[in-house]
């Protein structure tokens, strides 16, 4: 059921002042983001922005031969399809859900209404923006330098930041293609990291253990989008 306290736990509707997220509420509608759902494709009609509540999706660029990598993740902290209310309509990247749950989607026509009124809601969604931006041009720093069970450490801690749980169902093939390494690879890191102790992972399931270390043993990416984040977010609801 639609509640404002349910629909404020997404972290950038809840820091839309209130006069103007009730005039955005009869809008927004309950959304059941169930795990692959695509939610646009490269290139596709954009009717709706994404704001997800338990839910991660991620960002994807799918190459002419199918091959895939991640290039940001959005969770309760921000919202998908930014495109729509920076004036492109589309995108090259596809989005998918990595994390099933539920989320709420508002109509493209009502979130550039809102985003034209020059004003504190325009304001934020520029500084979510440029944040999601650091954390694309990040992950491509990240991918080409960084060994892949750093890549895997900045993964997991990204995604348990848009999440209630230490818990995550994924399967290896799935964390693969986030990736765009091969599965084996994958394997490879989530044992380490199990021997380690960091995580425990099973078939489908990966839950983190000790996230401290995890943190030790990423590397400087992850940081980098985490603080960025802080720095341009609110950290409380607008008055």
């Amino acid at each position: 059921m639609k509640t404002l306290i349910d629909i404020q736990k997404n972290h950038l509707l809840a820091c839309i002042p209130p006069a103007i997220l009730e005039t955005m509420l009869p809008k927004l509608d309950y959304f059941d983001m169930t795990l692959g759902r695509v939610l646009y494709e490269s290139g596709g009609t954009q009717n709706y922005v994404y704001f997800p509540i338990t839910s991660i999706v991620s960002l994807l660029y799918v190459l002419e031969d199918g091959g895939s990598a991640e290039i940001a993740v959005v969770g309760n902290e921000g919202v998908v399809g930014v495109s729509l209310f920076m004036g492109g309509e589309t995108t090259p990247s596809r989005a998918v859900v990595q994390s099933a749950g539920y989320g709420y989607r508002l109509p493209a026509s009502c979130i550039k209404e809102v985003f034209n009124i020059a004003g504190p809601v325009q304001h934020l969604l520029l500084r979510y923006t440029q944040a999601l931006i650091t954390q694309m041009a990040q992950t491509a720093v990240c991918n080409r330098h960084h060994t892949l069970d750093k890549q895997l450490c900045r993964w997991l801690l990204l995604s348990l930041d848009r999440l209630s749980s230490a818990n995550l169902n994924m399967t290896q093939e799935l964390i693969a293609n986030m990736l765009g390494v091969r599965r084996e690879g994958v394997t490879e890191a989530a044992l380490k990291l199990q021997a380690a102790g960091l995580i425990r992972y099973s078939r489908g399931h990966i839950a983190v253990i000790d996230r401290q270390g995890l943190e030790k043993r990423t590397c400087e990416c992850y940081m980098v989008v985490k603080k960025e984040y802080e720095r341009l977010l609110p950290n409380k609801i607008a008055t």
